[in-house]
């Protein structure tokens, strides 16, 4: 294996991962729960 293919599968990974990670953020499932997250410094106790 040549380190430029080790290079070129670490890159695709990676990129996976962002993407992955950018469609979790963006999921309606977890907007309630980042809604809340960014209320928090908000409210009083």
């Amino acid at each position: 294996m040549d380190i430029n293919i080790l290079r070129s599968i670490v890159t695709v990974v990676t990129f996976i991962v962002f993407i992955g990670i950018v469609v979790w953020a963006w999921s309606s499932r977890n907007a309630v729960s980042f809604d809340e997250a960014a209320q928090l410094p908000f409210k009083q106790d």
